[in-house]
């Protein structure tokens, strides 16, 4: 009788999953970037956005030039909380032109007291407001009604009628492993909160689904929120979701090898997707790659980008010009080196534009963590970057138009110089 039962139970499930499936949106193309992007009214940059899909490469080191009045890189500091640890910083662009800053902060990673924080950049002033907490484990356990043991990796998206949407992970048992997404909507530029709800990722357990990366918008108004699992593998995963609801989930990598993906969206249909490896000892220690051409629905692996990566997490964005900026920590082994990388249109190599952070000298002992790179651009053409600072600080670059603008030139002075060279034209 009891197997009768089950059968019957598993019937009716497959049933009421069919007609779930029926009943869901069709599957939108992208949405092109222009459309998230503050237009200031002094601007007039080339709205191309021709960019190339990923494939294998190497890369080589670019100074920008220095003669002009091209200002460098401007670096500062989110405001210190006082906490001892701090990690997982996410950025997203404000309706004003100003940015708004996501953070995790506690005694340590994954501890009891650890929150989530808020700051606001000023673009006027180009300064950093005072922080605020944004959701702490006790107010996360009442909005949701269950035990939440820690926080982590808060993620902000802007939906299309104009609201914040916040992604961030909970766990009530176990480690990362056993985590879940939960998210909160803002009216208000994110200075106040909806109630948490979490997602449903999963029919069964709803467990070990995290999140790291920027969203990406359909043209229907929905999202797509790259994701990962780290339970029973570690592999992407690609959500595409109505506000709280999870619509479908793709798989965008398979095995233990590959977490924590970026997406760069080429055109309407086709992106790629760049990983954080996970790969075991003995494997390449460099970016593994995957790339749909149905704007998400199937994805395929390509060869590896030709960039090291020692199992840290790294961070892109695309520019109105085409350009892709990458920042990374580029050595196999060790967190001590944080460089940004550009590649441009017509090409697909990757070139060092500027060297961030860079201990390598120091002894082991005295070498600093540099991770968790998170980039987005506010107008097209230029760019933010928020990383972890030795787990005690988070740092904030502003790369300008103008800095930006005479790296890209460069890239392409460079190129005209090796093809040349290649051809003979050059001794």
């Amino acid at each position: 009788m009891s197997r009768i039962l089950a059968y019957c139970f598993l019937l009716l499930a497959a049933v009421l999953g069919f007609i779930h499936i029926d009943g869901r949106p069709a599957w939108a193309p992208f949405a092109m970037n222009e459309e998230a992007w503050i237009e200031p009214t002094e601007l007039n940059a080339d709205k191309s956005t021709d960019a190339r899909s990923a494939t294998k490469s190497a890369y080589t080191k670019v100074k920008p030039a220095s003669h002009g009045a091209t200002p460098s890189p401007v670096m500062d500091w989110l405001p210190d909380t006082g906490a001892a640890s701090v990690h997982a910083a996410s950025l997203i662009a404000l309706k004003n032109g100003g940015v708004r800053a996501f953070w995790f902060a506690g005694s340590r990673e994954g501890a009891a007291d650890v929150v989530i924080n808020t700051a606001v950049w000023n673009p006027k002033s180009r300064e950093w407001g005072d922080s605020s907490v944004v959701i702490d484990r006790i107010s996360a356990e009442k909005g949701l009604s269950r035990y939440i043991a820690k926080l982590g990796n808060p993620v902000p998206a802007r939906l299309a009628d104009g609201r914040l949407q916040l992604f961030f992970v909970t766990v009530s048992i176990g480690g990362w492993a056993g985590s879940s997404i939960s998210t909160m909507f803002s009216e208000d530029e994110g200075l106040t909160w909806t109630r948490p709800q979490r997602l449903i990722t999963s029919p069964f357990f709803n467990l070990s689904t995290l999140v790291k990366s920027p969203s990406l918008a359909f043209v229907d108004g929905r999202l797509g929120l790259p994701a990962y699992h780290e339970w029973i593998g570690r592999f992407g995963e690609f959500l595409r979701l109505d506000a709280d609801q999870v619509l479908d989930k793709k798989r965008m990598s398979s095995g233990r090898g590959s977490i924590q993906p970026i997406v760069f969206v080429n055109d309407a249909q086709s992106a790629s997707a760049f990983f954080r490896q996970t790969r075991g000892t003995g494997k390449p220690k460099q970016i593994p790659v995957s790339t749909t051409q149905n704007a998400g629905q199937s994805w395929q692996p390509l060869d590896d980008l030709e960039i090291s990566n020692p199992n840290s997490a790294i961070g892109g964005v695309l520019l109105r010009n085409g350009a892709r900026l990458l920042a990374l920590n580029n050595i196999e082994t060790g967190r001590y080196r944080l460089v940004l990388m550009m590649s441009n249109p017509g090409s697909d190599a990757w070139h060092i534009v500027e060297t961030i952070e860079d201990d390598e000298a120091l002894s082991e002992q005295e070498r600093r963590e540099f991770s968790y790179p998170y980039l987005i651009s506010v107008h097209g053409d230029d760019a933010h970057l928020v990383y972890t600072w030795d787990r005690k600080k988070i740092r904030h670059a502003y790369f300008s138009s103008a800095w930006l603008d005479r790296a890209y030139k460069q890239l392409a002075v460079d190129g005209q110089k090796q093809s040349a060279s290649k051809s003979g034209e050059v001794k």
